[in-house]
């Protein structure tokens, strides 16, 4: 289990990067070993783009490769699906890192490297799991499948690609990192952009302009005041976050010019979906915030600030209430760890989850490691909760599909 997570740290699949497609096609080498049917195949980006329900994307890419694997055993029984994307986000500073973050360092019981929770750790329970089974010598009446995606981090294109070819299942187990507990709903996330006008002016005259910075420090305090409405009331399942549904700015580029009073702002970010709740109704209200606060601004009212919606748009989703998968799940982890079943949560970012529920596939998440390590230089996973996480796969898989 080390050595394949190991393998999987040292390729740098960064969302949209050749590396990307490279893991997969090392993916599919791990399937094949496993004598599963195969299904690698170049996605015809065109078409999916034309899609209306295309779930968006921010980063460049003229290539994405969809794998699934399944048993070869009989149909007779369900099919369960183990979920994984194989894309990471990019390292960031690299002086933050202790060292290379491709290049994975092992201390102890604890991996490290970019990936390594998000999701690497997953995609290693998973192929764990289905080799475990193999070698076992139990053959399932049902057929497990898994689904190695791409494009997660910035949308969600490898999922939606890999239903729309009509790879599906009875139920799905996302392997995200949750730290033993079980993510049965997410909330959603659209990425949106600001463009604030402003009026260029030199630098020593600048009391001859309007500086679009100045114009947009009263947009970014409606947006505060947005966030802490939209989280009033939360639901149960999100109710043990600080902020559930955040809303943040996390890019901002003004001017072209130092001696320049800037005349053009751009800030992107990312407005948190509440559960249940229709994107399209979550768009309004920041679009209305901020055309709110610049007819209250004596420059943006004749001159307002224009927003759209580019990148990744996340809807919220979540199992339904009272579905079984979630009982399975969290019995088989207290069969293998020992103690109570994990409860039900909701995460505060967007998934796959999503696409799949949209599908009609009941979806939760659990997986090795802890999202707040994810995105960060001291991203870690411990070796042993990846092997509780695949023991317990294996426990529910055969459990979910029967055995001959």
């Amino acid at each position: 289990m080390t050595r394949t997570l190991l393998e999987l740290l040292a390729v740098p699949s960064v969302t949209g990067s050749a590396a990307e497609s490279e893991l997969q096609h090392l993916l599919a080498r791990h399937l094949e070993k496993l004598d599963l049917n195969v299904d690698l195949w170049s996605m015809d980006l065109p078409t999916l783009r034309a899609e209306p329900a295309y779930p968006g994307a921010e980063a460049p890419r003229n290539e994405a490769w969809g794998l699934v694997g399944s048993t070869k055993e009989s149909e007779e029984g369900p099919t369960l699906i183990l979920q994984g994307h194989a894309d990471v986000v990019p390292p960031g500073d690299l002086t933050q890192w202790a060292g290379d973050p491709f290049v994975p360092r092992v201390s102890g019981d604890v991996v490290h490297g970019r990936g390594a929770c998000d999701m690497k750790a997953g995609l290693a329970a998973v192929l764990g799991a289905l080799a475990a089974i193999r070698a076992s010598g139990v053959k399932p009446r049902g057929r497990l499948s898994a689904h190695f995606v791409v494009s997660e981090e910035d949308g969600g294109l490898g999922a939606f690609g890999t239903l729309w070819r009509g790879h599906t299942g009875d139920a799905c187990i996302i392997a995200e990192p949750t730290g033993g507990m079980l993510m049965t709903a997410n909330a959603g996330a659209l990425t949106f952009r600001l463009e604030v006008p402003g009026q260029a002016a030199h630098g020593g005259t600048r009391y001859a302009g309007v500086s679009a910075l100045d114009a947009y420090v009263p947009l970014h305090r409606a947006l505060a005041r947005l966030e802490a409405a939209r989280n009033a009331n939360p639901h149960t399942l999100m109710a043990a976050y600080p902020i559930p549904y955040p809303l943040s700015v996390g890019k901002v580029h003004a001017g072209d010019w130092a001696s320049s009073v800037p005349d053009l702002l751009v800030a992107e970010g990312r407005l948190g979906v509440r559960l249940d709740e229709d994107p399209a109704e979550a768009r309004t209200e920041l679009e209305n915030c901020i055309a709110q606060a610049c007819a209250d601004h004596s420059w943006l009212r004749n001159n307002p600030a224009r927003v759209t919606w580019p990148g990744g748009q996340f809807a919220s989703g979540r199992l339904p209430d009272g579905h079984p998968l979630a009982a399975l799940v969290g019995r088989a982890h207290a069969d293998v760890a020992g103690g109570r079943p994990p409860k039900g949560q909701g995460a505060p970012y967007g998934s796959d989850l999503r696409l799949y529920g949209a599908e009609g596939i009941p979806t939760l998440q659990y997986g090795p490691g802890e999202v707040r390590w994810a995105h960060g230089p001291q991203e870690h996973v411990g070796i042993a909760e990846v092997m509780t996480v695949t023991r317990t796969l294996v426990v529910t898989a055969l459990r979910a599909v029967g055995t001959r």
